[in-house]
Formats: C-alpha cells, sequence, structure tokens
C-alpha cells in the first residue's frame, strides 16, 4: 500500500513540473525580421551607393590648387557616393602644404563638395619655415619668403613659445609707434628682440616676463624719443637696465622710473 502511494506522488509531482510549450515561429520571426531590414538597407544602399561624378572645389587658391587637391583625393574618388570615406578624404587635403582647414559634404546625387581654408603665414621661422596665426610650423623650406614678415628663431620644439611671446609685445609696442621685428631664442634659454628701428632689446634669461613687462612700460617710451640714438637696451638687470647709445656711451638706469622720465625730458644725447 505504501509503494503505490509512494508512486502516485512521483506522477503528480511529474505532472505538475512539464516544460512549457514555445512555438517555433515565435523564435524565428525576430530574426526574420532583422533579416530583412538589413537586406533592405543594403539593397538601398546599393542602390544610391553611385559612382562620384563631380566635385566642387571651393578656395582661396593662392598657395594650393584645385588640381592639386583633386590629385591628392584621386584614390578615394573611385569609391562610390555612399561608401566614400569622407573623413579620409578631409585628413589627405589637410596634409597638403598651405592647406590648414577642410571640409567635405556629400551632395545629391553624385557630387561632393569641399571647402579649404589656406594657411596665412605670421612669421618666418629660422632661415625658410614659417609660422601660421596660430604659432604653428606649417612649411619647414619655403621657396619663397615673404621680406615683410618678421623673423623669430629658437630651438625647433619652443616655436609656439616664441611665437606666443611676439605676439604679446608687438600688440603692446604698436599703440607707441614701435614695431618689433625679429625674436631670437638661444639654446641656454637667452631672449633678444630686435625692433624695427634697429635697437636691441636683450632679455636673458631669467625674469623674463617681469623684465619684459618694464621693457614695455618703461623702455619703450624713452625708445620712442630717441630711437635713432639708442643702439641697445639691456635688461638683464635686477634693479634696473642700461641703455647703450650709438656713441658707444651706456647709461645705467637703476631708479627707473625717475631716470626715465629725465631722459624723456631731457631729448638730448647722454
Amino acid at each position: 500500500m505504501t509503494r503505490k502511494q509512494a508512486r502516485r506522488r512521483k506522477q503528480k509531482n511529474a505532472a505538475r513540473f512539464t516544460m512549457p510549450k514555445i512555438r517555433v515561429t515565435h523564435i524565428v520571426a525576430p530574426f526574420v525580421a532583422v533579416a530583412a531590414i538589413v537586406v533592405t538597407y543594403l539593397a538601398s544602399a546599393n542602390m544610391l551607393d553611385r559612382p562620384i561624378r563631380s566635385i566642387e572645389i571651393n578656395g582661396p587658391f593662392q598657395r594650393v590648387s584645385a588640381l592639386q587637391i583633386e590629385e591628392a583625393i584621386g584614390d578615394d574618388l573611385e569609391d562610390g557616393f555612399v561608401s566614400a570615406d569622407l573623413a579620409r578624404i578631409q585628413r589627405s587635403i589637410v596634409e597638403l602644404p598651405w592647406i590648414d582647414q577642410a571640409t567635405v559634404a556629400r551632395r545629391w546625387p553624385s557630387r561632393l563638395r569641399i571647402t579649404v581654408t589656406e594657411q596665412v603665414p605670421a612669421a618666418i621661422w629660422g632661415e625658410h619655415g614659417l609660422l601660421n596665426v596660430r604659432g604653428e610650423l606649417f612649411v619647414t623650406d619655403a621657396r619663397h619668403i615673404p621680406v615683410e614678415l618678421p623673423r623669430l628663431s629658437g630651438p625647433q620644439d619652443r616655436a609656439a613659445d616664441v611665437a606666443q611671446r611676439y605676439l604679446q609685445v608687438r600688440d603692446r609696442l604698436i599703440p607707441v609707434g614701435l614695431d618689433l621685428r625679429r625674436v631670437h631664442l638661444d639654446p641656454r634659454g637667452a631672449w633678444e628682440m630686435t625692433l624695427q628701428n634697429g635697437v636691441e632689446v636683450r632679455l636673458g634669461r631669467r625674469e623674463v616676463g617681469a623684465r619684459t613687462e618694464l621693457f614695455l612700460d618703461v623702455v619703450a617710451d624713452v625708445i620712442t624719443g630717441r630711437a635713432t640714438e639708442i643702439e641697445y637696451v639691456d635688461m638683464r638687470y635686477s634693479n634696473g637696465f642700461t641703455i647703450g647709445w650709438n656713441n658707444g656711451a651706456r647709461t645705467p638706469v637703476k631708479d627707473r622710473q625717475t631716470e626715465a622720465d629725465k631722459m624723456l625730458a631731457s631729448r638730448s644725447a647722454p
């Protein structure tokens, strides 16, 4: 009697844990729908991916021609209108000398529109290099050097620092009627500047920022009034500066503001 009851209990428990029935169509249907979407997308893309029939190139074209740009991206134009890699085309254009920026866009049905911006040289670097307005060296061996540009020089990895100092000092000198034509940073870290009137400014290696401010606040006014008499200004002193005159004389200035005011008032050679 006990065995029969045990068998009945096992049969009841087995009946309770029967696996649910799932229709195969419920599993397959989502995969079929996704596959249909992918196939439709690929078919549509293939229909739209027609050959690139034309390209439109816009830009100033002073240093780079449209033909040079077309030659640089010639291999990429063999791709279809949809499959063309616009980022790669843009990189190929920017890698050309004198190109600063470029944008590439698709224009339906089969045309690419390219707009380029050329570099603007702001200064000569070393003998044959050119820096742009951001202080970046974009040409290392320029064939034609604009003579009107200022000359900057120094270690190759300090080009941006030299350009930044040039821009800061130049902007402060313009209101007092002076112009900066040369900035040099030697391998030891010493700075020198030359003004358009030929006056040399020696800043040295230490406290360059403070010495530059002293030159701009005090000495620049002295030079403005007596530029033809001054050969150089030596700012490499902790308590003032020295003015070297064309006649060979030297005038140390310790009480810098007072002495500078006297020089401006006298307007006579030392």
